[in-house]
């Protein structure tokens, strides 16, 4: 029955240095950095920017959808008009993007 189980040799361990593990590591880290982590420290910063430069009569669009014009702003909140005498109260960190003048419109 030996003929059906060829012998297993072991195959030449290569020696390699942990210098080059180092350089792996270095280069995988590298990738991670470019692809996910710089991409979304920019996005982070620029949502940033954007809310931290909210003012009254900016048009904006919430993280939920809502479109309407800031009427108030706080350090932390900012009310937006929606609809005729209908106002909501909304964190400023919802805000997702500001729209160009005019996209809201009161029916």
């Amino acid at each position: 029955m030996d003929f059906f189980i060829s012998t297993a040799y072991a195959q030449g361990a290569q020696q390699d240095s942990p210098f080059s593990m180092l350089i792996m590591m270095a280069i995988i880290f590298g990738a991670f950095y470019f692809l996910l982590i710089r991409p979304q420290q920019k996005k982070q910063k620029a949502h940033t920017k954007l809310v931290s430069e909210l003012s009254v009569g900016d048009e904006v669009l919430t993280a939920g959808g809502i479109l309407g014009r800031i009427t108030g702003v706080s350090e932390h909140y900012a009310i937006v008009h929606i609809a005729d005498s209908t106002e909501i109260k909304v964190q400023k960190s919802s805000i997702s993007q500001v729209v160009p003048k005019g996209t809201f419109e009161e029916a």
